[in-house]
């Protein structure tokens, strides 16, 4: 997990690799995930093995609000190294200051990994000769606990990480990237969240030695599925109410072929669409403009209705690359006029 935290720091830029770099960064990102998986179960087993019966929620609770402060502690870090070196330079380098800085925090978990003990459950599992001589095959090869790594898996774990993720890293995304809030004030906005949050696991997580686990994780189920979608519109509306407000006053519509629409995966932002569907949500996405679907028949040029306006997209398949980009330019100013016409902010108020 440490390693390819501080390798982050250190990848080239796609100017000198390429396409490798962002691949490489995305592997990083897969092997630092699941290192954090087995870290966290680790840890939690660990405490809960060391914890009474009685406050065994309440024990391990800590090892959540570890996920939140770690959160919390990389916002102020990446404030400090975003106001110390400027907007610029933290563009241009100073990024990779946090992620080559987790060097240190590796170390010192190291030293703590250590120095710690094994616990007393499995002392005593390892005294009777309790333990598992091939917990792989044991675990995967049967299908009676295969079924009960699926049903923690898909009933329990992937839930909750769709929720800590959205509210948490996803919240910061959409702040600075839908609604272009300034990115100082959409971290202090996120760290003030979690400095009121982290101590509500630690109750709650108490709260579960008392009327149980199941409880406590369904109503967190459904409080999220029924409030994450007002929440995020509350978002907009006081992060950023003029675009709130033209939302509202003039929506944005895609009438197009939905044949014609694939799948935009667009990450160093080099690729050319040339399907007129393509080549609008293109321009929308960038400018961070929602927008409603509507499906037309087939062989039908995508279009964006913007309030009562109509600005027709164009197929750039059989033209050439000069013609496609100049077209591709036409078709973004007529379009950018139209949407800043309606009153789409480029960025959000701080005073409002």
């Amino acid at each position: 997990m440490g390693a390819s935290t501080s390798l982050v720091g250190v990848l080239p830029a796609y100017a000198s690799i390429g396409i490798t770099a962002p691949a490489v960064l995305v592997i990083l990102r897969l092997v630092q995930g699941l290192a954090l998986g087995g870290e966290y179960g680790g840890a939690a087993t660990y405490v809960a093995e060391h914890s009474p019966p009685a406050k065994r929620g309440a024990f391990t609770s800590w090892i959540q609000t570890t996920a939140t402060l770690g959160f919390f502690l990389s916002l102020l870090v990446v404030l400090g190294v975003r106001l110390s070196v400027g907007e610029a330079k933290f563009a241009d380098w100073g990024w990779r200051v946090p992620f080559i800085f987790s060097i240190v925090l590796v170390t010192m978990s190291v030293w703590i990994r250590l120095s710690l003990h094994e616990s007393p459950v499995f002392i005593k599992m390892k005294a009777e000769n309790a333990t598992s001589k091939a917990p792989i095959k044991e675990a995967f090869g049967q299908w009676k606990h295969v079924r009960l790594v699926l049903v923690a898996l898909f009933g329990l774990v992937a839930g909750q990480s769709v929720i800590w993720y959205a509210g948490q890293f996803y919240a910061l995304f959409f702040l600075t990237q839908t609604l272009k809030v300034e990115a100082v004030t959409a971290n202090l906005l996120v760290a003030g969240a979690l400095v009121i949050g982290t101590p509500m696991i630690v109750f709650f997580g108490s709260l579960s030695d008392h009327i149980g686990r199941k409880p406590i994780m369904l109503a967190g189920f459904l409080l999220a599925a029924l409030h994450f979608f007002p929440l995020f519109h509350g978002l907009t509306k006081y992060a950023n109410p003029a675009l709130a407000a033209a939302q509202a006053r003039a929506p944005v519509t895609v009438v197009a072929d939905p044949r014609t629409c694939s799948f935009q995966f667009n990450p160093v932002g080099t690729s050319e669409f040339v399907n007129s569907c393509d080549i609008a949500k293109s321009f929308l996405a960038k400018a961070s403009v929602n927008y409603r679907n509507v499906d037309a028949p087939a062989g039908t040029v995508a279009a964006v209705h913007v309030g009562d306006r109509v600005i027709e997209s164009f197929e750039g398949a059989t033209l050439s690359s000069a013609e496609r980009k100049a077209k591709v330019k036409e078709f973004y100013a007529a379009l950018a006029k139209q949407i800043n016409a309606v009153g789409y902010p480029g960025c959000a108020d701080p005073i409002t």
